[in-house]
């Protein structure tokens, strides 16, 4: 039929239609080849641009680079200031550790200062007996001069680190270190230089408070530039300025930025950015922290900037002119192009000859050929209408027979919702001859009232927005029978473009039999849906068929769905309990839940049931029960030993110590003079043998809440591994981790102070956690294990699954105030190194290749055997 069409029709116009040459337009337009018509408008474009880009562009770049600046400045100034105060916490660190040493405690043990002494300080230039090794406190700090301090405030003895000469304002009392008792760092100056002044309080061995231990440190140019830690400075200077005076007392270049010079003489070369301390309220001074950027960096970033901005508008603008030059040259070819295609169409569907292709612009060619194109395209619309009438009527014919032999009602109505055309199904359904039906409302006539607006709204937003509905939307409504009667139906509509109108057919299908079917199963699933306990029901391939919704957190800890598979050890558990054909009891503990779980096979229709119980609140009570019991014996504990310590120890030994010496004095006055009984003098030998009991007694009491020395024994070491887990129960509970204990079958004693090598395990299992929680909970594994080494040693590793050290942190785990924490203070490592070289012992850490960190101790055996 379409091959008719083509060469019947058309052939009539063949003769004289097309026989006329294309209009002719002598102008300027038409004679300029397309490719030079593109270059100028791409040059054209491109010098707007231009013009555009130098109007606006500047004036931005300069006002987000003056932003920027700003922002950077108050940057830069914040981050100086934050390392200068780290530098400052690292001294303040650094002089708790040596106030606290017990060095400094043991020396100050025999030491009694009077207050009536008016010695001269002992000064040290080498390191005193007072000190630990140098190299475990200065690392970062810089100090000139450490200093003992009585509780008067005078200087007993002083430790010059430097070549500086101490100030004479420290030579003499200081009142306001003697007015405090606490950790403590002063900004001063001494003598018009800027110091930092770090104090603490000093103890000898029995914790009685001696004095002070201050460090002072002069802030000049090598303590700005350490305080920096590394950062290059050869575009900023840092420094301290007397607010009062805007005078720098000191700065990190002194050659750029000398002590003393004010600060109306360096605005002209620096932008200066000020700021306040608020950490040292002691301060004598109004000391302010500058960071000064010069201007000659400001001019250099700013011409970098100029320089890019005009490189920019240079590169779009050039950009633009290619850009239009290229679309244009290729629309032209693109129209030559299809001037071509259709030349040939002309030819095989309208037997019209090529038409006449002129030179110049073949844009205004196009124009005229589209002309007389579309007036041939008329004509040949007028001889098919005939043809496709035809066509109508023969496939009205074919979809009425359809419509007459469908088994849904379908009905037809036009665009205000009135009936036209009604088919035999929707009579028989609905009760209503099709002769009645023709020309009356569809929803008022079939329709429940509560449906025929939402009726209404779907034919209106056909109506409104035809383009952007769906060919078909469906929805549930209630049909009403000629009776009265209700049916539920789904219907949809389909709208129908005809040449002058829209028609819309209306399908309805009846869905009481489906109703009747979901009732059905929805009362028999009401129980198991509706119970508050997991209720699930799973094949014997372990694919779960129904759970109800209390079954979500256990589908959240198997991590799948219904009509998915369960893991790997319940798929299999499963199966066995299905082969036995018995019920199976277990317990499952999920992250916060805790579920009783019973499974009762169903062999003769091929699934399981599991029906779960929530017992958590059960064990929580049973668990609570524990800890609180737990934490009353501990309060007790540590309540009596609190009362007795610091009670009866301070007040029971001087009259003890009476009783010795007077029952000593007794004994040595009646062996002199002779007259006394040997009952008397034995009496009194008892008196001094229980008055020195009871003082040994106390004596041990003191030691225990006070300062001591490390007491060393022979221990097991697993049973120490074992401790320190039951220590970190909770936690590793609370990070969802397992603890493995790998402890080696062979006895592993060692001469070590049970509390420190605790201490160092607790450490590095807590580290350990930490590391952990940073990785997914399936992936956490934590292992210690324990093992004996060759020559007399045993070996204690803590092997962690977490995301492992880096390489740049490995070499510096064990350096003083190094940390990877947000919070640390980067000494455990440190203080746990020295500890287990004390006991001659190594401790050292690893990356592992699967991933995780290995932390090794070495330390030598000491088993002792009776006899």
């Amino acid at each position: 039929m379409q091959q008719r069409l083509a060469t019947v029709p058309f052939g009539r116009h063949n003769a004289g239609t097309m026989q006329s040459p294309l209009i002719s337009r002598p102008n300027l337009l038409r004679r300029i080849p397309m490719p030079l018509l593109a270059i100028l408008v791409g040059l054209f474009c491109g010098l707007f641009v231009w013009l555009v880009l130098e109007q606006v562009q500047p004036r931005a770049l300069k006002s987000i680079f003056a932003d920027e600046l700003k922002v950077r400045l108050e940057q830069q100034a914040r981050e100086t200031l934050i390392r200068y105060n780290n530098y400052v916490t690292a001294h303040t660190s650094t002089i708790r550790l040596l106030a606290n040493h017990r060095k400094l405690s043991q020396y100050l043990e025999p030491v009694h200062w009077l207050e009536s002494d008016r010695e001269v300080p002992f000064v040290y230039y080498n390191t005193p007996p007072w000190l630990p090794n140098t190299a475990l406190w200065r690392t970062l700090i810089q100090p000139s001069h450490i200093l003992l301090i009585d509780k008067q405030g005078r200087t007993r003895e002083i430790y010059q680190v430097g070549k500086r000469n101490l100030p004479s304002e420290l030579a003499g009392i200081n009142e306001l270190f003697s007015s405090e008792n606490r950790v403590q760092a002063l900004l001063t100056t001494l003598g018009d230089e800027p110091y930092l002044l770090v104090s603490e309080t000093a103890e000898d061995a029995t914790g009685t408070v001696m004095g002070l231990l201050m460090m002072m440190a002069p802030i000049d140019e090598q303590f700005l530039t350490s305080s920096q830690q590394g950062v290059a400075l050869d575009d900023v200077v840092v420094g301290l300025l007397d607010a009062d005076e805007q005078r720098f007392l000191s700065s990190s270049d002194y050659k750029r930025l000398p002590p003393g010079v004010l600060m109306e003489k360096v605005e002209h070369d620096y932008q200066v950015t000020d700021q306040s301390f608020f950490e040292y309220e002691g301060s004598t001074i109004n000391i302010q922290f500058a960071t000064l950027v010069p201007n000659t960096v400001m001019e250099v970033i700013r011409g970098r900037v100029a320089g890019l901005e005009r490189r920019q508008r240079i590169i779009t603008a050039t950009a633009f002119v290619t850009i239009f030059t290229l679309v244009f040259y290729l629309l032209s070819e693109r129209l030559n192009r299809i001037l071509r295609r259709i030349s040939l169409f002309s030819r095989r569907a309208l037997g019209e000859a090529q038409p006449i292709i002129e030179q110049g612009n073949q844009l205004f060619v196009l124009e005229d050929w589209i002309k007389q194109f579309i007036r041939l395209v008329r004509d040949a619309r007028d001889e098919m209408r005939q043809q496709h009438e035809f066509e109508m009527q023969e496939s009205e014919a074919l979809k009425r027979t359809i419509m007459e032999a469908a088994l849904d009602s379908i009905v037809t109505i036009d665009e205000t919702g009135r009936i036209i055309e009604f088919n035999n199904t929707a009579a028989q359904t609905l009760g209503h001859d099709r002769d009645e039906v023709i020309g009356e409302s569809f929803a008022e006539l079939m329709l429940d009232v509560k449906n025929q607006p939402v009726f209404r709204n779907m034919l209106n937003s056909f109506l409104e927005n035809p383009g952007d509905q769906k060919e078909e939307v469906q929805h549930e409504m209630w049909a009403v029978t000629r009776e009265g009667n209700q049916l539920p139906v789904e219907i949809a509509i389909k709208p129908i473009q005809l040449q002058t109108r829209v028609v819309f057919t209306v399908y309805m299908h009846d869905m009481s039999n489906r109703r009747r079917a979901e009732q059905v199963i929805r009362s028999l699933a009401k129980f198991p849906s509706e119970s508050p306990s997991p209720v699930l029901r799973v094949n014997q391939p372990g694919v779960i068929i129904y759970a109800n919704a209390a079954s979500a957190p256990l589908l959240e800890y198997w991590g799948c769905e219904q009509g998915q598979t369960l893991p790997l050890y319940w798929k299999k558990r499963i199966s066995d309990v299905f082969l036995s054909g018995k019920d199976w009891e277990s317990q499952l503990v999920s992250d916060d839940r805790i579920y009783s779980l019973l499974i009762t096979p169903v062999v003769d229709l091929g699934y399981v049931n599991i029906y779960g119980r929530d017992i958590t609140a059960v064990r929580q009570a049973e668990h609570q029960a524990r800890e609180h019991q737990q934490e009353l014996i501990h309060v007790c504990r540590l309540s009596t030993m609190g009362e007795m310590a610091t009670g009866l120890a301070h007040e029971l030994n001087q009259p003890l110590s009476a009783i010795a010496n007077y029952a000593n004095g007794c004994v040595r006055r009646l062996q002199l003079s002779g007259n006394g009984g040997d009952d008397i003098l034995h009496a009194l030998g008892q008196i001094n043998s229980q008055a020195d009991r009871a003082g040994e007694i106390i004596k041990r009491l003191r030691s225990l809440i006070g300062k001591q020395p490390p007491i060393r024994s022979v221990a097991d070491i697993n049973q120490l591994v074992k401790e320190v887990c039951s220590f970190v129960e909770f936690q590793a509970r609370k990070a969802n981790v397992v603890i493995e204990q790998e402890l080696s079958l062979v006895l592993l004693k060692a001469r070590v102070d049970v509390v420190q090598i605790e201490q160092v395990l607790l450490n590095l299992v807590r580290n350990a956690l930490d590391a952990l929680l940073e990785i997914q909970e399936d992936e956490r594994s934590l292992i210690i294990r324990t093992s004996c080494q060759a020559g007399g040693y045993i070996l204690i590793e803590v092997l962690d699954s977490g995301p492992g050290i880096q390489d740049e942190a490995m070499g510096r785990l064990f350096e003083p105030f190094y940390t990877t924490k947000q919070s640390g203070m980067g000494m455990g490592l440190v203080i746990s190194q020295t500890i287990i070289e004390d006991h001659n012992g190594k401790i050292s850490a690893e990356r592992l290749e699967e991933g995780g960190t290995r932390f090794s101790i070495m330390i030598p055996s000491g088993e002792e055997r009776d006899g």
